[in-house]
């Protein structure tokens, strides 16, 4: 299952079961920013059992430098909150720069309105994140991204 983690929705995606082809899934109101415990957390969790999820990846957005701003924390801390909600099944974080870029251009090219990306785009993002991880993961024999833990990273200081 492929998620995109936006302030106001999320977007998810499915692949086929030989993990060959991305779908679009669904588009979930997000609990808020801040908010961990929300119903959204819940609905992926469940979409996880019903659809024998056998892996979640999570879009971490990246500047183009590499470099992680407020978003990419914010998206941290929901794949954690989500890897609890989802255990045993792994989640993971993937680079995700310009998927949004990339869909808005998608929906564009197909003919859609710019007014109507809204609702769809978010979906559209998941998927391009999940394509994108089962091409590499094809290609490399490994799967993409790091694995998300269920624990606060702690800071690395040091030490005298």
């Amino acid at each position: 299952m492929g998620v995109d983690v936006g302030s106001a929705r999320v977007g998810l995606a499915m692949s086929d079961p030989a993990g060959v082809l991305a779908t679009p899934v669904a588009t979930l109101p997000r609990a808020g920013a801040e908010s961990l415990d929300g119903e959204d957390l819940t609905r992926i969790a469940d979409a996880v059992v019903e659809q024998a999820a056998i892996e979640v990846v999570v879009g971490l957005p990246r500047s183009l430098s590499g470099d992680e701003g407020p978003a990419a924390v914010s998206a941290r801390q929901y794949a954690r909150a989500l890897a609890r909600a989802v255990a045993p099944v792994p989640v993971r974080l993937v680079d995700e720069r310009l998927t949004t870029v990339d869909a808005h251009r998608g929906l564009h090219e197909s003919g859609r309105s710019g007014r109507r990306h809204r609702e769809v785009i978010d979906q559209a993002a998941a998927v391009l994140i999940l394509q994108t991880a089962l091409d590499t993961e094809r290609a490399r024999g490994l799967p993409p991204g790091e694995v998300v833990t269920t624990r606060k990273p702690r800071h690395k200081g040091r030490h005298a």
